[in-house]
């Protein structure tokens, strides 16, 4: 048995040759018993889904089919005679489009035609076999990489003709990160003319087909049918919540249990779940891979080993959209709650921006957030869901995303100033750093959305002091809601209450700051804090008019 872990290879023959492989093949069975015309398999990033595609085309491939065999002796896969019976027996389409992500859709799809140009040079022997001369003439356009759009959106199906044509079977496609270009696309402003192009090429790929046996896609988000399957009745989804083969990514507790074993580190077993255990698919516990393989190749060492893969530019537009219910929500998942929600789990990106309860679903798909329980609800004739963190990684990624949007690493020492002068109850030092923030680190397209923006500032300043605090938001308290307020852990540290306005003009906010503060006197907002036996309590009327700032402290 190879016992070197792999980090970042995605090739199945190569993982097989030289390192430590976590047994899937049983997804070929779970898929050969269930025959979907097309799976769509949604998972968050570094889960190991272009892993999974790639055996599922050294499985497959009528080319080198004996050779192929090889790689699976041993694996549970080769002790199913019905999905044996398949290896070996299709020509296999495999298509990656992680890579089509360029600025401007000019440039995108001149990276489409150079990708679809370099997928037809694999196939370059087809050129051989009789074809029409319409064929012949589009297959060396497309190879040649100077196809039209028109073209392109056309050349999956073609190519899956002429390997039936040329094989006697029908073709298999495997398309890796389906959704990559088209959230690119939406990021860079030019979703339309893209959505427009992939639902053309998935459409006469996947619906339009005759040589198309089967097809299996993967990516983080699922779009919505209308948007980019149109009118394809054969969709099979497997997401986080739904649609079966559960543990064909990500590691399950046995898979973990083997791999500690064979490492000599049992004894680190809790410390592996603690840190990235913890994700719920289909009521099978899942650990996330990647940092799981990182944590063995690094000493057993816990960290955020996923921190640098997940960025995702939806979540950080959402999050600079949050309102007051999300805000409150996302403090209590930092706090280790359970949220309950209702879930879309498919996405028009128009819509994205008009539906801030999107920001669950988007944060349930790429591995923020885990399903703890499906609850009927009754009242609403429905479902929802109960969500959370789903472990320490992943609560520590999550902190330090919420704040991405605010500052870089370099302007933490700002932070620290403006924390400490916070805590402290020096007034003019925090609104001083508090303006550099607004001044350095914020637009003036940020603060056009002065209700849900500064709040979301506020919590992103509010989560460097989670350890210490308890933070709650709008909350009842004497005599109205404040805005925000901070419970100490320890009797040592001071309670801290916050009333937020905003003003339309400059001239304003010292009034604003000074009526802000009175409020929380007049309403006793501080009776809640005084509740819980805290008596030494900083009040802050804090005003913001676009990049500026007065806090009137008391």
């Amino acid at each position: 048995m190879n016992k070197i872990i792999p980090i970042g290879t995605e090739f199945f023959d190569e993982v097989r040759d030289k390192y430590y492989f976590v047994d899937k093949s049983m997804f070929l069975s779970e898929f050969f018993h269930d025959q979907p015309k097309v799976l769509l398999l949604t998972r968050p990033r570094r889960f190991g889904k272009t892993l999974l595609l790639s055996m599922t085309q050294q499985f497959l491939d009528i080319e080198g089919a004996e050779e192929h065999r090889k790689l699976f002796e041993g694996l549970k896969v080769m002790d199913d005679p019905i999905a044996m019976k398949e290896q070996g027996t299709r020509p296999v389409v495999f298509l990656s489009l992680k890579g089509w992500t360029e600025d401007t859709w000019e440039d995108m799809q001149a990276s489409a035609a150079w990708f679809l140009g370099n997928l037809y040079g694999r196939f370059s022997f087809l050129k051989h076999d009789a074809m029409e001369a319409a064929d012949r003439k589009t297959f060396e356009s497309i190879s040649e990489g100077d196809a039209p759009a028109q073209i392109l959106n056309k050349a999956l199906n073609l190519l899956c003709q002429l390997l039936e044509r040329h094989y006697g079977r029908k073709a298999v496609l495997l398309i890796d990160e389906y959704d990559a270009p088209i959230q690119y696309a939406w990021s860079h402003g030019f979703y339309e003319e893209a959505i427009g192009f992939y639902r053309n090429l998935f459409s006469h790929a996947l619906k339009s087909n005759p040589s198309l046996d089967f097809a299996i896609l993967t990516g983080v988000l699922r779009i919505a049918k209308e948007s980019i399957f149109s009118g394809l009745n054969n969709l099979r989804v497997s997401s986080v919540i739904t649609g079966g083969y559960a543990d064909a990514c990500g590691y399950t507790r046995e898979d973990v249990a083997k791999l500690a074993r064979d490492f000599g580190h049992e004894d680190k077993l809790t410390q592996i779940a603690a840190w990235y255990d913890g994700y719920n698919i289909h009521g099978v516990d899942i650990y996330n891979p990647w940092s799981v393989n990182n944590y063995f190749a690094n000493a057993c060492k816990p960290r955020k080993y996923w921190v640098r893969t997940s960025g995702n530019s939806i979540l950080q537009t959402m999050l600079q959209q949050l309102d007051r219910k999300r805000t409150l929500d996302l403090m209590n998942l930092m706090e280790g709650k359970t949220i309950r929600t209702r879930l879309q789990e498919s996405f028009i990106y128009p819509d994205i921006e008009k539906h801030r309860a999107n920001l669950y679903d988007v944060m349930l798909a790429t591995g923020y957030l885990k399903c703890m329980a499906i609850v009927d609800d009754e009242e609403d004739d429905g479902e929802k869901y109960d969500l959370s963190i789903p472990n320490e990684e992943i609560r520590r990624v999550f902190r330090d995303e919420i704040l991405k949007y605010l500052a870089s690493s370099e302007d933490d020492s700002i932070l620290d100033d403006l924390l400490e002068a916070m805590q402290n109850g020096d007034g003019a030092s925090f609104q001083e750093d508090l303006q550099m923030v607004l001044r350095d680190m914020v637009s003036y397209h940020d603060a056009a959305h002065p209700e849900s923006f500064y709040h979301g500032l506020m919590l992103g300043l509010s989560v460097w002091l989670e350890r210490r605090y308890h933070i709650r938001s709008n909350r009842e308290s004497g005599y109205g809601r404040f805005d925000l307020a901070f419970f100490p852990k320890t009797a040592a540290l001071p309670g801290i209450l916050f009333e937020l306005k905003s003003v339309g003009g400059e001239e304003e906010l010292e009034t604003a700051a000074a009526e802000a503060c009175s409020q929380i006197e007049e309403k006793s907002y501080v009776a809640e804090l005084e509740a819980a036996g805290v008596t030494d309590i900083w009040r802050y009327g804090v005003a913001f008019c676009k990049k500026r700032v007065v806090i009137c402290a008391g």
